[in-house]
Parts: C-alpha cells; structure tokens; sequence
C-alpha cells in the first residue's frame, strides 16, 4: 500500500483536509459538550430529597388582603386536617409542628463560628421521614437531637462563607463537620443541647427535628395550649390528580410549586441543550460534506492512475485502502483531541457547579464517550462506503 499512497497523495490538498478538521473537530466539540453538560448539570434540578418521597406535597392557606380584612384564619384546625386526610386521592396527612419556645443556635463548621442566631424549630410525623429509626430517633431526656437542615443554608455557606474565608465546604458525605448547638429557654426554664445533623433538605426550607423532640420540648419550655399548625403536609397518589386540584381550589389552599419549577428548569435546559447539539450537528454534517468533497475532488484528480493501477492487477480494496485510512486517522484525531479538550473545559465548569451545589456527585464522562465513538463510527463507516462506491465506479468504467 505504501507504492500505492506514493503514487496517489501527489494531489492531496492539505487546506481541504485542514479545513475538514478543524470544521470537524468544532462541530463534535459543540456535540459532546452539550451532552456532558446536560449529564453533569441534570441532577441539580432532578434530585429529590433522600428522606422525602417524590409524591409528599406540603399544603398551606392561600394568604392574601381579603383574608387579612376578613379574619379568616390562616391555620389548619383538628376538623380541616381530618377532613383532608378523608379525601379519597389523599394516602395520607399530617401537620407541621412548631416550637413554642425560645431556641438560641450556635453554629459552626470544624471549631469556626458561622452562625449566633434565634432560629425556628419544626417537626413532621416520623412516618413522613425516610430515615433509619436510629438516626431519627429521640429519647426523652437526651441533649442530643437529630436534625435535617435546610439546603439552602448550606448552600449559603459554601457559595460565601466558605469561600470568602477560605473554609473547606459541605456536602453530605462531610455533614459531620458542622457543629450545632443549641439553647432551649422557656417557663423559667433553660438547657443546652447538641444538634447531630442526618441531612440536608432542598423541598424544605425549615430546621427539621423529630416529632418525639417537639412534643417532649413544648410539653417541657412552653405553656399547655398548643397552637394550631400553619402547614400541612399530604402525601397523594397522583400530584396531577384533577380531584386534588379542585380540591385545593375550592377550599382555597395552595400547594408549593418548587416540583413544578424544577420540571420547568429541567425543560428549559433540555432545550437549551437540543439547539446546542443541533447546531453541532449541524457544522459535523459540513464538515463531512467537506472532506467527502475533498475526497471525491483527490479521487477524480488520480482517476487515470487508478484506473491504471486496476488495469495492472491492483484490487478496488487495495487501491481505496490510502482513502479509508486517511479519513479513518482524521475521524480518530477529531473525537480525540474534542475530548481531551472537553475534559478541561468539563473541570473549568465542574468547579463552579461544585461551589454552587456541592452536595451534587461527581460524575463521567462516560456520556460524553459514547456520543463521540457512537458519531466517529458512523461518520466512518459513511466515508468508507463513499470511498468504495467511487473506486467501484472507476472499476465498472474499466471493464
């Protein structure tokens, strides 16, 4: 084959094939960077609670001037929670309960203090909690207390705190780092206790402990009239059931949307990400368009040699060999350089979306991988069919 390519590369144009590359390579890039994209940044808007089934939907008095004027009351009564908890949609029900005390919160990460501040405490009923009892469990008289915090306050913390002042940051394998205590004062009473964080919570914006730590510390810093609650949370069997909406309408509740803007978010980047990827594509197919031009312009120029070559004994395999392997090596040096650079610039903005959401995994970039070797295959084998029709053609012409 070596005699062969001698013969055939006088009339290779290296602008046509450099032009094919980089067109390539900038087309694949775009390509292989959309997908890895979408792959690392998904989870950010998809990732559920681990403690909090998908289908528990919290549920509060719509509040507004009417109601304020009217004297309607903002809190769910014994009646109102029993009789959503009858609902035929609704699996079942049960009601947020707030701290009638005082807590003062110190809070700190590996001996440093981030936060003095009075905070407000919340309890759902445990069976609401995907937990293993013994991490969510509390008994009476116990100064340590399991909490689940808001993720926003972590996310607080890292994206400022933690880097301003060069701390190390959160995420939930290092939860143990945070150091929690806290000052229960009330009816002439106070004690301190120590909070043991067990998770991190993005559908709650609330300081989560268990319902057994609620009940024991009212009944203990608070007066013997408990108010009622402001929220409810319902776990139902289809979220989009038109029995639940009309339900929440007529009694005029309103549920939170944070489910229906994150499927809005996931939507919207998905889009994004699909005009990304067309137009990739898109450049890719001009790109093959271009060498298969440069192929068949090189092919025509040499058609008398290769003519010659078939007529001397030359089989159409051997003499479309140089072609193939030309196209093969450029296709390979293409998906090869577009991931080497895809994986500084994936670490360029994996740094960012660690600092913003460090509680995401850290991923592959298998996605990226098998979108470039799944492209690299086909537009290959495309080259290679085109190549052999063309020196087929020549044959023919011979005989």
């Amino acid at each position: 084959m070596n005699l062969v390519w001698k013969l055939l590369r006088q009339h290779v144009s290296i602008p046509q094939f450099v032009g094919f590359f980089f067109a390539n390579l900038f087309g694949m890039f775009i390509v292989l960077l959309g997908i890895q994209f979408y792959c690392d940044v998904l989870p950010v808007f998809t990732a559920e609670d681990s403690f909090m089934k998908a289908d528990y939907i919290m549920v509060s008095k719509r509040i507004g001037t009417a109601s304020t004027l009217s004297g309607r009351s903002t809190t769910f009564s014994a009646a109102e929670l029993a009789d959503m908890a009858a609902q035929p949609f609704i699996s079942k029900a049960g009601a947020f309960t707030g701290n009638e005390f005082k807590v003062y919160a110190r809070m700190g990460v590996n001996g440093t203090s981030i936060l003095n501040s009075e905070i407000f405490l919340e309890s759902i009923p445990d069976d609401f909690i995907d937990i293993p009892l013994d991490d969510w469990h509390y008994a009476e008289g116990s100064h340590e207390v399991p909490i689940i915090l808001p993720r926003t306050y972590i996310n607080m913390y890292n994206f400022g705190f933690a880097q301003s002042r060069k701390l190390p940051k959160i995420s939930d394998g290092l939860m143990g780092m945070i150091d929690l205590e806290m000052n229960l004062h009330g009816q002439e009473r106070q004690d301190d206790y120590t909070g043991r964080v067990v998770g991190f919570s993005s559908r709650l914006n609330t300081i989560l402990v268990p319902q057994a730590f609620m009940d024991y510390a009212n009944a203990r810093y608070a007066s013997e009239t408990h108010p009622e609650p402001s929220r409810l949370l319902v776990q139902v069997a289809n979220p989009a059931d038109e029995g639940f909406s009309k339900y929440i309408e007529k009694k005029g509740y309103e549920m939170e949307d944070d489910r229906l803007n994150a499927e809005k978010t996931t939507y919207f980047l998905r889009l994004v990400v699909t005009l990304v990827m067309v137009i990739g594509l898109i450049i890719s197919l001009l790109s093959f368009y271009i060498l298969m031009l440069s192929i068949y312009l090189l092919v025509q120029k040499n058609s008398s040699k290769l003519e010659n070559l078939l007529l001397i004994g030359y089989s159409p395999a051997r003499v479309g060999a140089p072609y193939q392997w030309l196209t093969i090596i450029l296709n390979a040096a293409v998906l090869l350089i577009a991931l080497v650079v895809l994986f500084f610039v994936r670490r360029y903005y994996m740094d960012m979306v660690y600092a913003l959401f460090p509680q995401i995994e850290e991923g592959t970039m298998l996605p990226a991988l098998l979108v470039g070797l799944g492209l690299f295959l086909l537009v290959t084998l495309m080259n290679q069919l085109a190549i052999r029709r063309k020196v087929m053609a020549i044959w023919k012409r011979k005989e």
